[in-house]
């Protein structure tokens, strides 16, 4: 009876949720102008509109309905319309395939959108810099190798590619590194040689540092039709690797790929620290800052509650700051109370506050949240995992492993989306668990039911934004100064915004295993959301995971000033990285 009672209250609170018409507002523009005749329209709907001179727009939508986009000559967007959802401003930008614009009569050319899925299983494409190129439709002949014909005996991509191609050559070998040709060694007018597209970064230096068995696709590109979009560097031909550290799959053997190798990129120092980040303060911050006793920060916030009392990122700062400029815990805590109305019901408030009280050990005051944001959010899979790590946090074991078979249940039972990132993070939490506190958590068939293999030892992160609409990049600087990037946004990846969407998941984990001991920086640029508002990004991290000496450390930033490289953080004991 218990299981029909919770699938009809989650069935409800859809359905309740679904029923919510709201009016959304926004503008967008492209290179900071504003666009007129932009046609904005509810798929699977006849709901339509256009922006005006100004780029501005209003649409009625309801929550789970997907806004789309579309200008002449700029690529498409999509955006999935949430509980919270008020205010979206799009920023547009200019089509990378320009040969989608054009509509044959009788083609079979699919969209980016259809390769992305068909991706794991069509030995014919391969993903580049410029999207991902379809042998069968490519303007010139593309040439594969394929992982069952790769052969890992070679140390690297040089002894990979002697004698596999015709008309191939290769000079050099993987100790003191080489070249390859695609286009022939003649003597008279000799070709230059061929440039690399490993996982979408452009590289003119021999990859030697990939191992064939890190390597799942490689294509040889030597039509100028598909070479040209690379510059004059790919004259000589482009040879284009996908590799298993891709998004489609990102360990070999179980291991982590080391992607700062991959990406061959040297870090130059070139970020803020804390201290220099004045400028991402607003003006009511430092008014604050400027009082010189608590009498005066106590006058000062009295006048600036009045002006900013619907804004909940003030309450969090007034918050943040008598809690710990002045240590005055019971002066904040009234903010919190007397401001009440404009924290509960607002999920990404919630949230933000609650990763404040993790970060400063006040686990049973987040517990409490997580608890209001999973009643708000029955159908987001991050709602499963907060509240799962927030009972471990409080020591209820049995209450978290609930939590995380929760998830799965409603997985089988296909009331939740499925998205294999989700699934592998709160697997990867429930392993963990049974392993630090016992298998007689769960019982023995559902332990076995877990797929994971998760030996990993090391140092794990794991990130989460209270903004679904956050845009961000990650980089990870190992010891050696080279960095590896992650960017969470919808120019860089569409496909994934709009699968954690649907998912209702906010996270991502990166694993740091000790093969070399030293410190890894960990630093952020926030690109904005569709609101022009500030972000809230939680850090976790776990040390010796995995071992019984595991502990956690929880850090939490406010993300607004946009495009600035801001240092974060670092972790010692790190090398290599892999994101999931």
């Amino acid at each position: 009876m218990k299981k029909f009672i919770i699938l009809f209250a989650l069935i409800a609170y859809v359905s309740n949720v679904q029923a919510q018409s709201k009016t959304i507002k926004g503008k967008v523009t492209q290179m900071d102008t504003p666009l007129a005749n932009v046609q904005i329209s509810i798929i699977d709907s006849d709901v339509s509109t256009t922006t005006d001179a100004n780029g501005l727009y209003q649409i009625s939508a309801e929550p789970r309905d997907v806004v789309e986009y579309t200008y002449p000559g700029l690529s498409d967007v999509h955006i999935m319309v949430e509980d919270i959802t008020r205010i979206l401003n799009v920023e547009m930008t200019q089509k990378i395939e320009q040969l989608d614009e054009v509509t044959v009569k009788g083609s079979n050319r699919k969209s980016q959108n259809e390769l992305q899925q068909e991706y794991s299983y069509n030995p014919n494409l391969i993903k580049t810099a410029y999207g991902i190129l379809d042998s069968e439709t490519a303007p010139g002949k593309i040439r594969f190798l394929q992982e069952n014909q790769i052969n890992d005996v070679g140390i690297c991509i040089l002894d990979l590619m002697k004698n596999e191609f015709s008309g191939v050559n290769v000079v050099g070998d993987c100790v003191y590194g080489g070249l390859i040709y695609i286009r022939g060694l003649n003597s008279v007018s000799q070709a230059p040689p061929a440039v690399y597209d490993v996982d979408g970064q452009v590289l003119t230096q021999t990859p030697t540092w990939i191992a064939p068995a890190a390597i799942k696709r490689l294509a040889v590109l030597n039509n100028l039709a598909m070479t040209t979009r690379y510059g004059s560097i790919g004259a000589g031909g482009v040879i284009v690797i996908n590799t298993k550290a891709s998004a489609y799959s990102r360990t070999v053997d179980g291991k982590p790929i080391d992607y700062a190798k991959v990406k061959n990129n040297k870090y130059d120092n070139s970020t803020l620290s804390s201290v220099d980040f004045k400028e991402d303060k607003p003006l009511y911050m430092n008014e604050l800052l400027s009082a010189n006793t608590e009498e005066r920060a106590k006058a000062i916030y009295a006048e600036q509650i009045k002006k900013y009392s619907s804004s909940y990122f003030y309450v969090l700062d007034a918050y943040d700051y008598f809690s710990n400029r002045w240590k005055n815990q019971e002066f904040a805590e009234m903010i919190l109370q007397e401001n009440d109305r404009v924290l509960s019901g607002n999920p990404l408030a919630l949230k933000s506050l609650a990763y404040i009280y993790q970060a400063e050990g006040k686990f049973e005051k987040a517990n409490k949240l997580y608890e209001d944001v999973y009643t708000l959010r029955a159908d987001y899979a991050q709602s499963y995992l907060d509240l799962a790590n927030s009972y471990r946090e409080l020591g209820l074991s049995q209450k978290a492993a609930a939590m995380y078979l929760r998830y799965d249940y409603l997985l089988a039972e296909e009331l939740l989306d499925i998205e294999e990132q989700v699934k592998t993070i709160m697997d990867r939490d429930l392993n963990n668990l049974i392993s630090l506190k016992g298998a007689d958590l769960v019982s023995t068939d559902k332990v076995n039911e877990i797929k994971l293999d998760d030996d990993f030892k090391g140092t794990r992160l794991v990130f989460e934004w209270s903004d679904s609409e956050a845009e961000f990049e990650l980089q990870f600087v190992n010891p050696e100064k080279r960095y590896y990037k992650s960017e969470h946004s919808l120019v860089a990846d569409a496909e994934r915004i709009q699968s954690e969407k649907r998912s209702g998941f906010s996270s991502e984990e990166y694993l740091i295993d000790d093969t070399l001991r030293g410190n890894w920086l960990v630093n952020a640029t926030y690109l904005g959301n569709k609101s022009l508002t500030p972000t809230y990004l939680k850090a976790t991290v776990y040390y010796n995971y995995g071992s019984a000496s595991q502990r956690k450390e929880t850090k939490v930033f406010k993300l607004g000033l946009r495009n600035v490289n801001q240092q974060l953080f670092s972790v010692s004991n790190a090398v290599s990285m892999v994101a999931n």
